[in-house]
């Protein structure tokens, strides 16, 4: 029997049904092991060499025996499998030092895998995931366009090499930025993102940048501005300060001058500001033409915007709908909360005989500065629900509590502190219904209450929260609570 690279062999984990492979009877626990007789160094490779309509597809099963599937199928068409690792490789970890990072802020004690700084291109393919170009080979950029694979996610910060040097503490990363150019010359579609930090590069930084980005328009399709998240847990590092109201405003001023010029100039706005911006200047919502179709949703931009008028919709579409009567408890974040409070007052209006009351959650974990309902932890869940409870007059009782998917890490039902659904459900002796995200799941999760609806994944098993955990890493499953 051969002996083969343990890193090319690729373990299945899932057989999707009605897929080629659950017909020509693949399994769980098989290995892809070369494609067209070529291994496979990662999903790059798998991918690329998939594209065929005729491949040769090298599998070895539990037992070690190899043998050779001959595969007739559509061109680009799945194979229809899913590995152990999705990566089909070693993740690659950042060599950056951010002055911004978030992960530098965690407190000690925590999962392994929310300390893992990913910088891993293959992964903005994959999962969205935003990278630094610092990790990127030439041999890198060559792949990328030779397999075509876009869009690749930018986290720019400032176009000034100099100040890109300070910022991500890489000697690097400055001369990293002419990647961008490799690309757009290559037409490879990319998307930027800017952590904005308050006094570096900001103001008349950030109009520098954004005057820079424009030379990579329109294969650089669209910049995020988001704020620096900046928990409790800085001691030792960059001392960085937060937004105020007023500097959210001037935020916003700057990036809608852009909007206008850039929609001029392209037809689009590309350049859009995070909620978070509008809601710490208590400013309104753009309308969702702003948004362009929301390019940038999953950096929470338009995301309150786009739900807001997902709800509206779906209620306007409802007809003779019966509901019974029935008392919820819904929790966010407390940036969210006057827009859920909102959303909630929609419904109710509709459905008299629907009760509910929004609670915000404080987030005395990572500290009051955090605001997103993403990093709400369960300690501070259960403490806050509990206080919450023992001002309730009696009779008031709830028969579910709702939680926004985004809370639990992605596929599970714990918090990022490891507090399960199930300790929060027998903590109150309620059912805890993670909503899925989406106007329509809302609503008819607050409709249904316990009972159990198909747009409604009760247990939480949610999108995935890549801003602050890596989910899916070759020690997946591994870890053990620290």
């Amino acid at each position: 029997m051969k002996t083969r690279n343990p890193s090319k062999v690729h373990r299945i984990a899932k057989v999707l049904p009605g897929s080629i492979a659950e017909e020509m009877g693949v399994e769980p626990g098989d290995s892809v092991i070369s494609v067209n007789g070529k291994e496979i160094a990662d999903i790059f490779d798998y991918r690329y060499l998939m594209q065929d309509e005729y491949v040769e597809i090298g599998i070895m099963d539990e037992k070690g025996e190899e043998y050779l599937l001959e595969v007739e199928k559509e061109e680009n068409e799945d194979f229809g499998v899913e590995f152990e690792n999705a990566l089909m490789d070693e993740y690659r970890s950042c060599r950056n030092h951010c002055i911004f990072c978030f992960i530098d802020q965690m407190p000690p004690g925590m999962r392994p895998t929310l300390y893992f700084k990913d910088d891993d291109m293959r992964l903005s393919f994959l999962q969205g995931n935003y990278v630094t170009l610092t990790n990127l080979s030439d041999e890198d950029i060559r792949r990328i366009c030779l397999f075509h694979m876009e869009p690749v996610n930018i986290s720019i910060q400032t176009m000034d090499p100099e100040l890109r040097v300070r910022m991500l503490r890489n000697r690097f990363a400055g001369e990293a930025l002419s990647k961008m150019k490799d690309l757009k010359d290559a037409g490879i579609h990319m998307n930027g993102q800017i952590v904005l930090c308050k006094g570096i590069n900001d103001g008349s930084e950030l109009v520098k940048t954004l005057d820079m980005a424009e030379a990579y328009f329109p294969e650089l399709q669209s910049i995020s501005v988001v704020p620096v998240g900046l928990t409790k847990y800085r001691k030792d590092l960059y001392p960085l300060e937060p937004f105020t109201k007023e500097d959210a405003g001037n935020v916003i001023d700057l990036i809608e001058r852009y909007q206008d010029t850039f929609m001029e100039r392209y037809g689009q706005h590309c350049v859009y500001a995070s909620d978070e911006w509008y809601l710490t200047a208590g400013r309104v919502l753009p309308p969702a033409e702003r948004y362009d179709g929301y390019p940038q949703l999953e950096n929470g931009v338009g995301m309150l915007r786009l739900l807001s008028d997902e709800i509206d919709e779906t209620l306007a579409g409802i007809r003779n709908r019966k509901v019974r009567p029935h008392r919820l408890l819904a929790l966010c974040g407390t940036a969210a909360f006057p827009y859920m409070r909102r959303f909630m007052e929609r419904i109710t209006e509709r459905f008299p005989g629907v009760l509910m009351d929004v609670l915000a959650i404080r987030n005395d974990f990572f500290g009051e500065s955090i605001t997103v309902s993403g990093l709400v932890t369960g300690g501070d869940l259960i403490s806050q629900v509990r206080s919450h409870l023992a001002q309730k007059p009696e009779g008031s009782a709830y028969e579910a509590i709702l939680i926004p998917c985004e809370m639990l890490r992605a596929g599970e039902t714990v918090f990022l502190d490891d507090v399960s659904v199930r300790d929060v459900e027998e903590a109150f002796g309620l059912p805890v219904i993670a909503v899925m995200p989406g106007g329509a799941s809302f609503v008819n999760a607050v409709l249904a209450g316990a009972q159990k609806d198909r747009n409604v994944l009760k247990n939480g098993r949610g999108r995935k929260r890549q801003n602050y955990e890596q989910t899916d890493r070759s020690d997946r499953g591994k870890t053990e609570r620290r």
